[in-house]
């Protein structure tokens, strides 16, 4: 089963792709510059690595989570991919991304961090399924 998850974010989408339901690589991030450049280069990605299932984080307990789970199922309504997409929590994993590259990203806005995150979402799935 090859796995590709996203992280959803106002400026960028992290990435990270499982081909094997073992390791997990973050790709580099999306850039996104509005949501149909961005659901459009996720939709690449998908056909590209020939993706079956789509692993998209979602954020639970927070005061803004109902509106950002709102504005991320539209987005993911937008790459209009036709595989199964399951949504995992992503609670802490951009603060995780962070503990591990502390030190070693100097530029944050990069989009390495959102994929960081995003491998966590991954493994957190497959650990779940596995």
């Amino acid at each position: 089963m090859k796995y590709a998850c996203i992280d959803v974010g106002l400026k960028r989408i992290g990435l990270a792709l499982c081909l094997d339901e073992e390791i997990v690589m973050p790709q580099v991030a999306i850039l996104r510059k509005n949501r149909k450049q961005a659901s459009k280069e996720v939709k690449e990605f998908i056909i590209d690595w020939k993706i079956e299932t789509l692993i998209v984080g979602l954020p639970k307990d927070g005061s803004s989570s109902e509106e950002m789970e709102r504005r991320i199922k539209h987005f993911v309504s937008l790459i209009e991919a036709d595989i199964p997409v399951i949504y995992q929590d992503e609670q802490g994993s951009s603060f995780e991304a962070k503990e591990i590259m502390k030190g070693k990203i100097k530029y944050k806005r990069d989009g390495r961090l959102d994929s960081i995150a995003s491998k966590i979402i991954l493994e957190r799935f497959l650990d779940r399924v596995h």
